[in-house]
């Protein structure tokens, strides 16, 4: 973080100062066991635990000063302010404006899947050009994205920014707290779909990232997702486009009817577009593909090989690449740091080879429709790959309920045991309220499934040594101990990542 006194600390997050002036803090924590030396020390009180009560645990780690809605008894310097969120957003918003005035780049992040994948490969690529700060994990709220934003430092040039969306207005006021430059949606899909009632509801709130975006901006949308590309007509910005379609796009002679919005302009506009074309996986599913950029008139194109698993993450490499080169790095900087990037948020494609030669991907952070289908083609694309080896190879789905739904939540678990056998799923074990219509609707598509507490699914499979096991549900079920409890079911693992 830039270091701060006190007193400017007080005056961005507009807080009544209580005590020194002249303190120097250089790091934001929200959590009293991380304070360290100089930190400032943010205590919110939640439903169960009120922050003030740690304020004494995060002096005696190093905090120097606490922001609040009272003053505590830790002899520490207090920013008193009347919402301890709203201090911590005004300071971040403050701290933003100044480095942005210094020449910092903003790049803010948005869609219904693959937002914390994508932000992981695009921080990668950008900190191969310039110092960068990006959110660890999902820190995608109205808490994450200012608590990230305060990470920035006297050199920092790109910041990274995460957004997520509980409703409507949620996604404009987050970039009132760190405005982009560069706003990018990735897809509209059935993530959150009780909340915001269908998919138009979805598209409507994720295109506030690229609302406000200045006519200097870019706003890098996916042009082979129909909603996404009909926010062309809601931004000032310059337009970057995605698209892992060979087909030309705007301006490269594309007929207007390809972007199937009516509301689109003859003229759609078209600025930079990043595809990837001539795509090939190998046997873990990690692609390789041509890195093809169109600009000013001239097309480059650069060999990527990706080291993280899956088809889609071809679409967040090629979104992670656009918004890279919209924010001044050179394409061929980008492709190199794509194929050196890996995966860094835990519980998200994660393979681990055990000893006896099973493997388990562990994809276990969180799930939606989309998701799960991108998850269940890896794991049918890994194990037609193991057969092609041994014949005996199965695949293995432990799947669990996907939150958020709606009225839909019934329809959507059954087409996860329909899917499942459409890969080439050999078993299902399904976990959650909704486990009986994933595990029925597999039976019912001729493949193995029952349903199953998730402290019985580990000890019910008997892996053989060429089986993969994915394991999959929303955060909210925790199944990542399962597929802890899988990998370390043998005396002798390797633990190694691929």
């Amino acid at each position: 973080m830039k270091k701060l006194t006190t007193a400017e600390a007080a005056r961005h997050a507009r807080a009544r100062l209580v005590g020194p002036a002249d303190v120097v803090i250089d790091k934001v924590v929200i959590d009293a066991r991380q304070a360290t030396p100089g930190a400032l020390f943010v205590a919110i009180a939640g439903e169960r635990v009120d922050g003030h009560d740690f304020a004494e645990q995060a002096r005696a780690n190093g905090a120097v000063a606490v922001l609040g809605t009272r003053e505590t008894d830790a002899d520490l310097a207090h920013l008193v302010v009347d919402d301890s969120v709203a201090g911590l957003s005004a300071l971040a918003r403050g701290v933003v404006a100044e480095a942005i005035a210094d020449g910092l780049t903003t790049i803010a992040i948005t869609g219904s899947s693959g937002k914390t994948s994508t932000k992981d490969l695009l921080a990668q690529v950008l900190e191969a050009a310039a110092p960068t700060v990006s959110p660890v994990g999902s820190f995608n709220n109205e808490i994450g994205v200012p608590l990230t934003a305060c990470g920035v430092e006297d050199d920092t040039r790109f910041l990274v920014s995460e957004m997520g969306a509980r409703g409507l207005g949620h996604i404009a006021w987050l970039c009132s707290v760190v405005p982009p430059r560069v706003g990018m949606v990735l897809n509209v899909g059935h993530a959150h779909l009780g909340e915001f009632g269908s998919a138009e509801g979805i598209a409507q709130a994720k295109g506030e990232i690229v609302e406000g975006l200045p006519a200097e901006g870019w706003a890098v949308l996916n042009a082979d997702d129909h909603r996404v590309a009909a926010m062309v007509t809601r931004t000032a910005g310059r337009i970057a486009w995605f698209t892992r379609s060979a087909e030309p796009l705007p301006h490269e002679s594309l007929p207007h009817e390809s972007l199937p919005d009516e509301s689109l302009p003859d003229d759609v506009r078209c600025d930079l577009v990043v595809r990837a074309v001539d795509v090939h996986a190998d046997a873990l599913q990690r692609s390789r593909f041509t890195l093809e950029v169109v600009r000013n008139g001239a097309t480059e194109r650069h060999e990527v090989s990706l080291r993280v698993l899956g088809d889609h993450q071809v679409s967040n490499a090629i979104a992670a690449a656009a918004a890279a080169i919209a924010a001044g790095v050179e394409p061929q900087i980008v492709a190199h740091a794509l194929s050196a990037a890996t995966t860094r948020s835990h519980w998200r494609m994660e393979l681990t080879e055990r000893a006896d030669g099973a493997a388990v991907l562990n994809d276990a952070y969180n799930a939606n429709p989309d998701s799960m289908a991108a998850a269940l083609h890896t794991l049918g694309g890994i194990a037609a790959a193991r057969r092609a080896i041994d014949p005996c190879a199965r695949a293995i789905a432990v799947l669990g309920d996907m939150l958020e739904l709606g009225d839909d939540a019934p329809a959507l678990h059954a087409e996860l045991g329909r899917l499942a056998a459409e890969v080439g799923v050999d078993e299902v074990v399904a976990v959650g309220e909704y486990a009986e219509q994933i595990a029925g609707a597999a039976r019912d598509a001729g493949i193995e499934a029952r349903a199953l507490p998730r402290r019985e699914v580990s000890g019910s499979l008997a892996l053989g040594p060429a089986d993969v096991v994915l394991v999959k549900a929303s955060r909210g079920l925790a199944l990542e101990t399962v597929a802890d409890e899988l990998v370390a079911a043998t005396a002798d693992k390797s633990g190694a990542e691929a």
